[in-house]
């Protein structure tokens, strides 16, 4: 998943959201020089991609991109996922609502940007000035993170056809997604207070 699922996947705990939101920059052992607090989030992040990677509908979802992007096709279904997570009614019952969430969210990881690891301490700015958990919601945004995905990638030299594909597709793609979040959003909640209770 992207950021904007990793965001509310954290339930509203912020230091499971510090976690949640840095994880993919967090290696090996590194984790343990984190809060525990913290570590539980990027546990939580790791639990959530694995599950993730493995549910059929992901498995259907990134076939669309696989045969033009092989293995970059999970990081172009987390941004397909991040979208209709926006505009999803049953999540966000309202374009405020996604973006009272978003702001929120910023406010809270400003308080841990002291424990950030470099490459999200330079990402973070722009995250917030140009709203991006917010702009998930629009076509444009995801045509703008999928560039993100190729400016992070060691072999990727384009998105504009992943953009394409995305278009094309977008109503099994939403079905892909409606076939899997409920199942990972009861997954991560179990999940989190399985940590916890552990912790």
């Amino acid at each position: 998943m992207n950021y904007l699922a990793h965001a509310y996947l954290s339930f509203n705990k912020p230091d499971i959201l510090a976690g949640n939101m840095i994880s993919d920059y967090i290696k090996g052992k590194k984790q343990f020089d984190y809060p525990p607090a913290v570590q539980q989030g990027i546990r939580l992040h790791r639990a959530i991609d694995h599950f993730t990677d493995t549910h059929a509908a992901t498995q259907e979802l990134k076939s669309f991109f696989r045969p033009q992007y092989r293995l970059y096709s999970g990081a172009f279904a987390d941004v397909v996922y991040d979208h209709f997570l926006a505009n999803d009614t049953h999540e966000f019952s309202s374009e405020m609502e996604l973006k009272s969430f978003a702001a929120g969210t910023y406010q809270t990881l400003e308080a841990y940007t002291e424990l950030f690891p470099l490459p999200f301490q330079k990402m973070f700015p722009y995250m917030k000035t140009y709203d991006w958990l917010y702009n998930y919601r629009h076509t444009w945004g995801i045509e703008k993170s999928m560039g993100g995905v190729v400016h992070r990638a060691a072999y990727l030299t384009e998105s504009a056809i992943a953009f394409e594909i995305f278009n094309a597709h977008y109503t099994a793609m939403q079905a892909c997604y409606h076939a899997f979040f409920p199942d990972l959003k009861k997954y991560s909640f179990n999940k989190l207070d399985e940590l916890l209770s552990t912790s």
